[in-house]
């Protein structure tokens, strides 16, 4: 069914605001996991503790300009969902600056996954981006050893769609694949060796590839980040170049956090960088002080 959209009155053309929606999926996707098919399990959620907290800057990159984009920030909890023991993974990004003159963009996205037999059971967003606001609902159930996922997307006026996606039973969300990279054993990979994925974004699920290229290196300001580099295509009609769409450097110890991220866009590229983090489980000894 073709989807309409509400008109809204905002500064940006529509061209514009299709850039900065990609923009929008490029942060999220800073935040999401690598090598899920690598695991022996759906989910191994043992790396991180309850009470975590993490805080990202973002900026746009364009030649020699690189102001300011905004901030993103992620929490993890323990509770419970409809009477089942799960962890809620929540996440807020903020833009600022000349940004968000220019399109100003509000998310949150959350998920619930359960602890025994770790899989995801609810994954949401609520986006406020360019004026427009929306909504996804995504809740998961397991039959056969397939993901039936029913999606529902819808505006403050109506629901613009509502589907069923039917994927692998570990198909992952955004938020649920990020647990996927702090997780992963460094040992079992070597470089060059290819990763396929299904992340499930809004009602579409979405086929993306890892290739992991090794250590490196990552300086920010007197410090200094020894990383695993992970270059990603995005096969998407987001990005006008799936090939090496993304890289992203995890911070090599036990934590496994995303320590920088960079996207291509059209025009210039999207990176974020790590600035804090609370209550991790382990020591963040991938962290160099620089005398």
């Amino acid at each position: 069914m073709k989807e309409d959209r509400q008109k809204v009155e905002v500064p940006a053309a529509a061209v514009r605001e299709c850039h900065f929606k990609r923009f929008s999926f490029v942060i999220l996707c800073c935040l999401v996991g690598w090598f899920a098919q690598a695991q022996k399990q759906c989910l191994d959620l043992n790396v991180f503790a309850k009470g975590e907290q993490m805080e990202y800057d973002l900026y746009f990159k364009w030649g020699l300009l690189m102001p300011k984009a905004g901030t993103a920030s992620m929490t993890i909890k323990d509770t419970n969902y409809k009477n089942t023991p799960a962890w809620h993974t929540f996440l807020l990004l903020n833009t600022s600056g000349m940004v968000d003159k220019v399109f100003s963009i509000r998310d949150t996205m959350q998920n619930f996954i359960s602890k025994e037999n770790p899989r995801l059971l609810y994954s949401g967003k609520r986006s406020y981006e360019g004026g427009y606001y929306e909504m996804d609902d995504l809740n998961y159930t397991y039959k056969d050893n397939k993901a039936h996922i029913h999606a529902v997307r819808k505006n403050l006026s109506r629901v613009r769609a509502d589907t069923v996606l039917v994927a692998g039973e570990c198909v992952l969300d955004l938020l649920g694949s990020f647990m996927f990279a702090r997780s992963f054993d460094w040992t079992n990979i070597e470089v060059g060796v290819q990763y396929p994925l299904e992340v499930g974004m809004g009602k579409s699920l979405i086929n993306v590839a890892y290739r992991y290229a090794g250590q490196r290196i990552i300086e920010r300001g007197n410090v200094k980040y020894r990383t695993r580099l992970i270059i990603i295509d995005i096969y998407d009609d987001a990005f006008t170049e799936s090939k090496e769409a993304m890289e992203l450097w995890i911070g090599d110890d036990d934590n496994h956090l995303p320590i920088k991220m960079r996207a291509k866009l059209k025009i210039g590229a999207m990176e974020a960088y790590y600035k804090s983090s609370k209550n991790l489980r382990y020591p963040l000894n991938c962290r160099v002080e620089i005398p």
